[in-house]
C-alpha cells in the first residue's frame, strides 16, 4: 500500500461503496430528497478514475467485516446507528486479528470509521454521528502511547541508506539478470527518491534521456510521475563515484542484459521466474467459478508489491532488522543526503516533495540530530566562534 501501509485517504471513495449484501441493507432513505443529487455515467466513471485501486480495495474489505460484525450482534449495517460504531470500534480495540494476532491499531481504525461513513453517502444515507467512535480511537491511541507501543504510531519503512543498500548488493549476485534487476531497482529508487508506485511504470527508454552535455554531467534524466503531488518531474541522476552504488551504471547493466533477451523497450522492471526467464505467465483460480484466469500485467511488468519484495528480500539477507519495503529507498534518499549534509529544501525539490511537505520533515530521523547536528552543540560551537572574535577584535 502507501507509505503507511495500513492508511488510506479517507472519504474518497462514494461510488465504489458499499461492500454490503443487498439484503443487509434496509431501504431507509434520506429525510429530504436533493432531485439533483445524482450523476451522469459519465461523470460516475470520472469519479472513479479519481479513485486509488488500494484505497477502493481497503475500504470495501473494511465494510464487509463490518456488516459481519452487525449480523453478529444483531445490528442494522445500514443506516447505522452511532451507537454501533461506538460499539464496533471498541470492539476492534479488543479483539485480535487473525491474520496479526493483535487488535487492529488507531490509524486503521480511523480509516474504518471514514469507510463506513463514505459507504452510507454511497448508499443515499446520512453518515453517522462518529463523535463517540473518535473518542474510543483517542483514548486507544492514548493508552498506547503512554505504554510506549509501537502499534500507536503509523508502520513506517526502515530508511534504507547508502550504508544498507552496500550491505544489501554485497549479498547480491549481480552477474545474473535477476540480479542485474533487484541492484537497478534499489539503487534507482533510491537515487529517484521514488516510491514503489512511481519506480514500476517506467519504461526504457521512453523514460529517460541523456544529460544536456552542457552540464558536463554523465547520466540521464529520468521522468517519474509523483503520484501523491499528481505531477510530473524530471529527475537528473548522475554517475556517482562508488561504482557499486551507481545507480546510472546499475540501470544501463540492466539494459544491457534485458537487451541479450530481446526486451529492447518497455517495462524497466520486469517479473522473472525462479529461472530468470522474463515475464512468465501468471494464472489464479477464480474462487467464484473456479475456472483458471491470467492475472497481472500481460507484458510482464512487476508490482509495486513484487518490488517491495525485492528490497525486503535483499536487505533481508544481510540480518539487519527492520521494515523493509520499496519505500524504504526513499527514506533512505532522504537519510543519505542528511548525512551528506544536503540543504532539506534541495533533498525535497529532488525527490517530489512540496517545500512545505510535513511528510519530508517526518522521515528526518531523531538521530539526525545528534552529534555534530545536536542545535545545542551548535550553538556552543557559535558561542565559542563569536568569543573569539571579539577577543581577537
Amino acid at each position: 500500500m502507501t507509505e503507511h501501509e495500513d492508511i488510506v485517504d479517507a472519504e474518497l471513495i462514494d461510488d465504489r461503496l458499499p461492500a454490503i449484501p443487498e439484503d443487509r441493507v434496509p431501504a431507509v432513505p434520506l429525510a429530504e430528497e436533493d432531485p439533483d443529487a445524482w450523476l451522469p455515467p459519465e461523470a460516475q466513471e470520472d469519479v472513479q478514475a479519481g479513485i486509488p485501486e488500494e484505497t477502493a480495495n481497503a475500504y470495501e474489505g473494511d465494510m464487509r467485516r463490518f456488516a459481519e460484525w452487525c449480523a453478529t450482534v444483531g445490528r442494522r449495517v445500514m443506516p447505522a446507528a452511532p451507537q454501533t460504531v461506538t460499539a464496533y470500534m471498541s470492539y476492534l480495540k479488543r479483539t485480535p486479528r487473525e491474520k496479526t494476532g493483535r487488535p487492529y491499531g488507531p490509524n486503521s481504525m480511523d480509516r474504518i470509521i471514514a469507510s463506513i461513513r463514505s459507504s452510507h453517502r454511497a448508499a443515499g444515507f446520512k453518515p453517522p454521528d462518529t463523535m463517540g467512535a473518535r473518542k474510543v480511537v483517542a483514548g486507544y491511541r492514548a493508552q498506547l502511547s503512554s505504554a510506549n507501543d509501537p502499534a500507536a504510531q503509523p508502520k513506517k519503512a526502515s530508511a534504507a541508506d547508502r550504508t544498507v543498500l552496500r550491505e544489501a548488493l554485497a549479498a547480491l549476485d549481480r552477474t545474473t539478470l535477476a540480479g542485474k534487476r533487484d541492484a537497478a531497482l534499489m539503487l534507482l529508487g533510491h537515487a529517484l527518491a521514488s516510491r514503489g508506485s512511481e519506480l514500476v511504470p517506467l519504461d526504457w527508454p521512453t523514460s529517460f534521456s541523456n544529460l544536456p552535455e552542457d552540464e558536463e554531467q554523465d547520466g540521464f534524466r529520468a521522468r517519474v510521475y509523483r503520484k501523491k503531488r499528481k505531477k510530473w518531474q524530471n529527475v537528473d541522476v548522475v554517475l556517482d563515484p562508488e561504482s557499486d552504488l551507481c545507480a546510472v551504471r546499475a540501470v544501463r547493466d540492466l539494459v544491457a542484459a534485458l537487451a541479450d533477451e530481446g526486451h529492447t523497450e518497455g517495462a524497466l522492471f520486469l517479473r522473472m521466474d525462479r529461472w530468470g526467464y522474463l515475464a512468465p505467465p501468471m494464472t489464479r483460480r477464480n474462487k467464484k467459478t473456479g475456472v483458471v484466469e491470467p492475472i497481472g500485467d500481460p507484458a510482464g511488468r512487476m508490482t509495486k508489491e513484487a518490488a517491495s519484495d525485492i528490497v525486503e528480500r535483499s536487505i533481508g539477507r544481510t540480518g539487519r532488522p527492520g521494515h523493509w519495503r520499496s519505500h524504504s529507498t526513499r527514506r533512505g534518499f532522504v537519510k543519505s543526503a542528511r548525512q551528506a549534509g544536503v540543504d532539506i529544501v534541495d533533498i525535497g525539490r529532488h525527490g517530489g516533495w512540496d517545500d512545505k511537505s510535513k511528510a519530508l520533515i517526518g522521515y528526518v530521523d531523531e538521530e539526525d540530530s545528534r552529534g555534530e547536528r545536536n542545535p545545542l552543540a551548535q550553538i556552543g560551537r557559535a558561542a565559542v566562534k563569536r568569543r573569539q572574535q571579539e577577543e581577537q577584535g
